[in-house]
């Protein structure tokens, strides 16, 4: 007796300080309140009964691997046809114990209230059913492809481990008979019913009626099969969460919830002074006690057919767990009784009709047409629930036996896409599901005995049906599972198995049950409230809730007596009842395709609208720089364009015409211009010329031809008759005007455009000139030189009968008209002097070129300027020819300079004397140059893509050379270096006196014989390239290779894991290469993402690469491997998007029931089914939102990243490449959502993103600190020479740079520039070519002020950053490599150089080479100043610089030949260059990268490994990487190429 108290004392305790119920009002509740999840019931195993707990088996479970999976066919029969071979059978039959349908309904709301397992476990796991070809419901088309979706209920994840430790289902609801069906399994679900007020439930707008079910109360709400209605309305709270299944359990549900709200209004009467909890606990425990006393001593005796027996005391010791043999039992037998329809009837016995949309009334509800029905017409009143409650009651249900109406067997609500599905296979495969055991099995597990064959099991069977059943488990009675072999059993009542299972539930229920009613010590209630309990039955709830009169209702509504009130009409069939609403199939993703599609597709356009806007902005800032570099050349084009007539010309039959200004110039030409006003075309109209013009004399009459000798036709377009007219009288003046003929005739338009000879046919008889002059001056064959077919004879007549205009001289050589060279070698050609060529006059100055002698090309050179042919050439007709040579270099030398050369030259011929030279005296003044003028051609381009075919000017063999070290001297004069143009004799053992004829002994070349000698193998020379490759870049190699596996390992151990190792959610069988694609692509982006923040790091770079860590990370390389990171991460990012992409697909066509355990913490299974589509996930989930959002920022930032969008607006790409912090706060919230796993990115990102923010703070530190700006200088080719103030402890490196702002301007934005100062120096200098808007505008504010007190703005200053040019000193021989504006880190380094050679500094760089790339010397004169200073100062010889002016053509025409000459004449005499006034070698041309580093190898032999440093365009910087791959493929010297692109 102690020990039981103490054990209520104790749930006492518990229920006080654990259950919710007890707090507050309920403390002073006499009793211990019973809590809503069923825990502590039992003192001793608390979790007993308690919603969640798993089922307790009666009988040993049957998997089949004896642990958790389901068996199966073919061991066991195919559900469906199971179904069909057992279940299926007439409806119509009445119960043998004239049960009611009151009673079946009544035992399916007692079996929610006990046990729930129809929730989906989680990972989803499937027994789909398989439906039989041309099933007459599922299969109609007879496809033989229909599966009806089945998933395993949810299990305890403890058990399913071993044999020993079998699958075990959860129960989702109590399992005590404790009404949760009317309050809910939960606290905070029964709150979610209770009104709080007065101790009543919650009721809607009608009080007989709850409220509609909402979210919080996640009640079951599957679609209508019958009419696809979706969602909460109509459904009403209750706490069962399948309380709205049919209309019928639905008025069970009301009955129950009007019952309690009338007895907490009988007790607010009765206790005025209660509060709302009292009530409502009160009325609780009133109703539940009911609610049990009818259940077991009212139902199961009606229902069993057998009386339990007495309550004796609780058994605390006894387990009361529901088992899912009882769940089969109770629930499929009850099915056996349920009918097609069920009857309406009010208290006055009067049978309802039924109104049916689409249908005629009928007697009854059918069944099959009334799941998850909203908002029923029929029931829409408290009055229709009771005419259906009563209808229930007087309703006989079908017969006890296996026959299942098909309203429950075809018709059942169906899972995922399905409307419907067969309810008895269902439950096959939920049995299967549970592992519950064969018949024979159980029997023999309780003690029953078992049927010795198939006839034994029941004699009223239909023995086909045994046969059939038979045939499905192969004669093997042993195989019968306990669902079927129950039904089998059962005739009347339920079978023996069935009777026994369920009866032993009860009994364990009760006598477990601490909270029991009849159990006087838990302090419910009194003995009298005891008695007065157990006389209440259904039919005075009915009686008190319906208010309906007692005699419409026979005292036990749970069976019918012969005799009781309101009998049915008749036994309902499915005669006179509607017809079920078929299967219905829904397409998840039906309507959704073409959205989908434009939504990817938009995705995959976010880079070409950024590179569109992009596009734009180029576009505009470009044209707004052409703008202003052509506003004065514009205004000079318009000026000269005023007096012009417009036309459109017509270019030839498959051309399309373009406009144009026509001008008749005062001096007798007509010019053609285009819309750009640049000059097209210019005609010499000289007298007695005749114009032939030819007018249109039909459409429109707006056409007019002009053919002017020798020229091809101009065909004219205009906008009338009118404007042709004028400018027809405009000509007309004009041929008056200089004696021209004018011939007018007129034609029609057609024949007008066959007769005119446009420019295209022109160059095809001007090709075929040029084709049989080189055939005839090179001796090629006709063939060759390229006929015209058939009746081509007559074309090439014509074609070597016309002549050249002075225009078509010109372009043939590439040059102007208007040059002097052009001018002086026409009018030697033009014999005749009527202004063209003929092919004999051509002819004859080609063969001078191309065979003569030097002696006949330096006389024909004298003829052409003996200008006034009196046979001598004076100094000014010598100063005009060398005049004309300088044109063609843009007038590189003044007139000054050129006046010194022509002096120069004659003195040093001994000449100065005379102001005339005969041709003997010009010819000896070339005397050195026989070879040069050997080889002289005229470069002779053509007009047609033939010629070049048949004559290719010979390259330059001219050799130049590479003086040696002073030790060197003795061995070797020099290497051979072709392709260049000019000896280097400006060293000091190469001065020679003036006037003495220097001999230069014949080079050694050492680059053919060295070719000859290397040759190797090709695998040989792959090896060797492969292996020279891998030694100059090997930290590159290891760090890419590092970097690589750490994130193909983060994307292997991601991939691995979701397909292997996650936890069970089911996503990997789901979406298995989607989520292996997302989920690994972004531990890799993730990664990437974070690192590439460090090789922003520019402080801790420049810090780091003086360390011993550069040995092995090459941090010069940080900007490439900025690049290198982003690309892949952009390819990984576009990887990622269509991983999601196949994910966010599969999503929106799985069933919600999958979706909720893949995505447990964002969706809930309530039954909708219905997916989210696909625009949810895509903007209207977080991730979604964030990844559309990235990959905008992505596509920006990449696209204006791009080299060419950079060129044109560094603005753009500066301001979006400071989106990278929108991009990395997305980064973080896109991560952070945990959709699918807990956020990682901070994992990867935290230590970087700290290191960046330091290295920020370093640089913000100084951008705060302004800069004085002390001398600022205007420089030639658009370059400003900034000077400014050295800060305070600012140290740094000659190659070096800083980035700079200039607030002036507006803007904050900071541009790169290399320092031109030398680490020595006290201030800072950067010399910054204009080249963009940023630096057009810094040249314009530092103009030179006019104003003598303005002071130049200031700059803010970042730096300085260390890149590879700095190490150069690590290399004893280094070439520094400088194109353009790319010179300025190697001014710095210059100057260093010296600087520390002059204070004897040890250095282990012994010799440059410094390489100057210049389109012309004038372009960046400032650097000659620099090259200049350094000459003077190397007294050591240390520099050797090499000038190389592009501009100059390198074949050996006249004019560059000329040059030459010229060149090599002022480094012989005054031991400096013609070009740049230095004493360094200057070439024509390009250089050779590879033929020059083969001699530096010769000129050096001692030396192991060149440091090669270049910055400049990028062509260039390719082509000396191209040339120290092809030497270092050969087993010599290393050359270590460091290379900067701007």
């Amino acid at each position: 007796m102690l020990r039981a108290e103490a054990l209520v004392l104790l749930g006492a305790l518990l229920s006080g300080l654990l259950d919710p119920a007890g707090d507050q009002d309920a403390v002073s509740l006499p009793w211990e309140v019973q809590r809503y999840d069923g825990w502590f019931n039992n003192l001793k195993h608390h979790d007993r009964g308690a919603a969640g707990c798993r089922l307790q088996r009666l009988v040993p479970a049957n998997y089949a691997d004896g642990v958790y999976q389901a068996l199966g066919e073919p061991l066991l029969p195919n559900a469906r046809r199971l179904s069909d071979a057992v279940m299926r059978g007439r409806a119509g039959q009445a119960s043998l114990r004239n049960r009611t349908v009151l009673g079946v309904f009544f035992g399916y709301h007692v079996l929610s209230d006990l046990v729930s397992v129809e929730r989906p476990g989680c990972p989803a796991e499937f027994l789909n059913i398989r439906i039989p070809s041309g099933d007459p419901v599922f299969d109609r088309d007879k496809s033989g492809d229909v599966v009806l979706p089945f998933q395993r209920s949810r299990w305890d994840p403890k058990t399913g481990r071993s044999p020993s430790n079998p699958r075990d289902v959860t129960n989702e609801v109590t399992g005590w008979l404790d009404g949760s069906a009317i309050y809910g399994s939960s606290h905070s679900w029964s709150d979610a019913l209770r009104s709080f007020s007065g101790g009543q439930l919650a009721s809607g707008p009608d009080p007989a009626f709850p409220r509609d079910a909402q979210d919080p109360l996640l009640m079951w709400t599957a679609p209508d099969p019958a009419t696809g209605q979706r969602g909460p309305r109509g459904l009403y709270a209750f706490g069962a969460e399948r309380g709205n299944r049919e209309p019928f359990l639905q008025a069970l549900g009301l009955l129950w919830f009007r019952y309690h709200n009338l007895w907490a209004q009988r007790l607010a009467r009765e206790h005025p002074r209660w509060g709302d909890e009292e009530l409502f606990q009160h009325a609780r425990k009133r109703v539940i006690a009911t609610y049990q006393n009818i259940a077991l001593y009212e139902w199961l005796p009606s229902f069993l057919w057998k009386t339990p027996p007495e309550y004796t005391e609780y058994r605390p010791f006894l387990d009361p767990s529901i088992s899912p043999e009882f769940l089969v039992a109770s629930e499929q037998f009850f099915s056996t009784m349920v009918p097609p329809g069920v009857y309406m009837r009010n208290a006055s016995c009067h049978f309802q009709k039924i109104s049916n949309e689409g249908f005629d009334s009928s007697s009854a509800l059918r069944i099959c047409n009334s799941y998850w029905i909203r908002e029923n017409p029929n029931l829409s009143s408290a009055q229709a629930v009771n005419q259906l409650l009563l209808g229930m009651a007087s309703q006989i249900a079908e017969l006890e036996d296996r026959i299942v109406v098909e309203d429950l067997r075809d018709y059942w609500p169906g899972p995922g896409k399905f409307s419907r599905t067969d309810y008895m296979a269902s439950s096959i495969q939920r049995g299967r599901d549970m592992g519950l055991p064969s018949y024979i099995q159980a029997l023999l597990a309780l003690g029953l005995e078992a049927p010795r064959n198939w006839s034994y099991l029941n004699s009223n069977v239909d023995p086909q049906v045994l046969e059939a059943t038979a045939a499905l488990y192969n004669q093997d009675l042993s195989r019968l599972e306990l669902l079927p072999g129950g039904l089998l059993e059962s005739h009347g009542d339920p079978g023996p198995l069935f009777s026994t299972i369920v009866l032993d539930q009860f009994v364990r229920l009760r006598d477990g049950d601490r909270y029991w009613f009849e159990n006087t010590r838990n302090g419910l209630f009194s003995k009298e409230e005891i008695a007065e309990i157990r006389n209440t039955t259904m039919w005075d709830v009915l009686v008190a809730v319906t208010n309906v009169d007692p005699s419409a209702l026979q005292p036990n509504v749970f069976i019918w007596h012969e005799g009781a009130p309101c009998p049915q009409p008749q036994q309902l069939t499915t005669e006179g009842l509607p017809p079920c609403v078929p299967v219905t199939v829904f397409d998840y993703f039906e309507g959704s395709g073409p959205g989908f599609g434009i939504t990817i597709v938009a995705l995959c356009c976010l880079p070409l609208v950024s590179l569109l806007i992009s596009g734009v902005v180029a576009h505009f800032r470009s044209r707004e720089r052409k703008k202003l570099q052509k506003k004065d050349k514009e205004n000079m084009k318009k000026e000269a364009a005023k007096d012009g007539v417009p036309a459109m010309e017509w270019a030839g039959p498959r051309e399309r015409s373009y406009p144009i200004t026509v001008q008749l110039l005062p001096d007798s030409r007509l010019q053609v211009l285009d819309r750009s006003l640049s000059v097209l075309r210019t005609v010499q109209l000289r007298p007695p010329q005749q114009v032939n013009l030819i007018l249109s004399s039909n459409r429109g009459r707006r056409t007019l031809l002009l053919k002017i000798p020798k020229e091809y036709d101009l065909v004219l377009l205009f906008n009338s008759e009118e404007e042709r007219g004028s400018f027809v009288k405009y000509l007309q003046g004009f041929c008056v005007q200089w004696a021209l003929g004018l011939n007018v005739a007129e034609m029609g338009e057609k024949e007008l455009f066959k007769k005119a000879v446009t420019k295209q046919q022109r160059g095809r008889i001007l090709e075929v000139f040029f084709r049989h002059l080189f055939a005839q001056v090179l001796d090629i064959n006709q063939v060759d030189a390229g006929t015209l077919p058939l009746e081509s004879s007559q074309k090439v007549r014509e074609a070597l009968t016309c002549e050249l205009s002075r225009a078509e001289f010109a372009e043939s050589l590439g040059l102007k008209p208007q040059d002097m060279f052009v001018e002086s070698m026409f009018s030697l050609a033009d014999k005749d002097g009527n202004g063209y060529l003929s092919f004999r006059e051509f002819l004859d100055i080609l063969v001078v070129f191309m065979k003569g002698s030097p002696e006949d090309k330096s006389r024909l050179m004298f003829t052409m300027y003996d200008l006034d042919e009196n046979g001598f050439l004076s100094k000014d007709e010598f100063f005009t020819m060398m005049r004309s040579f300088i044109e063609i270099s843009n007038n590189c030398l003044s007139k000054a300079q050129l006046a010194e050369v022509v002096e120069s030259m004659f003195r040093e011929s001994g000449f100065q004397d005379k102001q005339e030279l005969t041709w003997e005296d010009f010819h000896f003044m070339l005397r050195d140059h026989d070879s040069e003028l050997r080889r002289t051609q005229l470069c002779v381009r053509g007009t047609g893509g033939g010629v070049k075919d048949i004559f290719k000017p010979n390259i330059s063999c001219r050799v130049s050379f590479i003086t040696q070290t002073p030790g060197e001297r003795s061995r070797f004069q020099g290497v051979g270096l072709p392709a260049s143009d000019t000896p280097e004799l400006g060293g000091p053992g190469l001065k020679k006196r003036f006037g003495k004829k220097v001999v230069v002994p014949s080079p050694r070349l050492y680059t053919e014989a060295l070719r000859k000698k290397m040759q190797r193998g090709l695998l040989a020379q792959k090896l060797q390239e492969y292996k020279r490759f891998v030694e100059n870049y090997l930290r590159h190699i290891m760090c890419v290779a590092v970097f690589s596996a750490i994130c193909a390992g983060l994307f292997a151990e991601r991939a691995y894991y979701y397909a292997f190792a996650s936890p069970p959610s089911g996503i990997a069988e789901t979406t298995f290469v989607g989520i292996i694609l997302s989920r690994g692509t972004a531990a890799s982006i993730s990664f990437m993402f974070s690192y590439i923040l460090l090789t922003m790091c520019r402080n801790l770079i420049t810090f780091l690469r003086e360390t011993f860590l550069n040995r092995y990370v090459p941090f010069d390389a940080a900007v490439d491997f900025h690049r290198w990171i982003a690309m892949a991460a952009v390819v990984l990012a576009i990887l990622h998007s269509a991983g999601h992409a196949v994910n966010v697909y599969i999503f929106s066509v799985s069933p919600l029931s999958l979706l909720a355990c893949i995505f447990p913490n964002v969706f809930v299974n309530d039954g909708s089914q219905l997916p989210q589509k696909f625009y949810w996930w895509f903007f209207q989930t977080v991730p979604g939102m964030t990844g559309v959002l990235l990959l905008l920022v992505l596509a920006i930032m990449y696209v204006f990243a791009s080299h060419y969008f950079r060129r044109r607006s560094f603005r753009g790409f500066w301001l979006t490449h400071h989106l990278y912090v929108l991009l990395y706060v997305l980064l973080i919230i896109h991560g952070s959502y945990a959709l699918i796993q807990l956020p990682r990115f901070h994992i990867f990102f935290l230590v970087p993103a700290l290191i960046y923010v330091g290295d920020k703070l370093v640089s913000l530190s100084r951008k705060k600190v302004e800069i004085s700006v002390l001398k600022a200088e205007l420089l030639p080719s658009g370059v400003t020479h900034l000077q400014f103030q050295r800060p305070q402890g600012f140290e740094y490196k000659s190659g070096q740079w800083v980035r700079i702002a200039c607030l002036a301007l507006g803007t904050n934005e900071y541009h790169p520039f290399t320092l031109t100062s030398a680490p020595h120096e006290d201030v800072l200098s950067l010399h910054i070519r204009a080249a963009g808007p940023w630096t057009t505008r810094l040249r314009e504010i530092y103009s030179p002020p006019t104003d003598g007190c303005a002071r130049y703005p200031k700059l803010y200053l970042d730096g300085p950053f260390g890149e590879g040019h700095q190490e150069w000193h690590k290399f004893e021989v280094s070439v520094l490599v400088g194109g353009g504006i790319g010179v300025t880190p190697f001014a710095s380094i210059l100057k260093d150089l010296v600087f520390k050679s002059s204070l004897g500094s040890q250095m282990l760089c012994k010799k440059i080479y410094f390489i100057w790339v210049t389109r012309t010397q004038r372009q960046f004169e400032w650097l000659a100043d620099i090259i200049r200073e350094v000459e003077e100062n190397d007294q050591q010889d240390l520099v050797s610089v090499h000038i190389y002016i592009t501009q100059l053509a390198e074949k050996f025409d006249l004019r560059t030949t000329m040059l030459y000459i010229c060149e090599r004449h002022f480094q012989k005499v005054l031991n400096q260059s013609l070009f740049t006034g230095l004493r360094s070698i200057t070439h024509f041309g390009r250089p050779p990268f590879e033929l020059f580093f083969n001699s530096l190898r010769e000129v050096h032999p001692q030396v192991r490994k060149f440091g090669v440093f270049s910055c400049g365009p990028p062509g260039m910087t390719k082509n000396v990487e191209k040339a120290c791959q092809l030497i270092n493929r050969q087993d010599q010297a290393h050359f270590v190429h460091h290379y900067e692109n701007f």
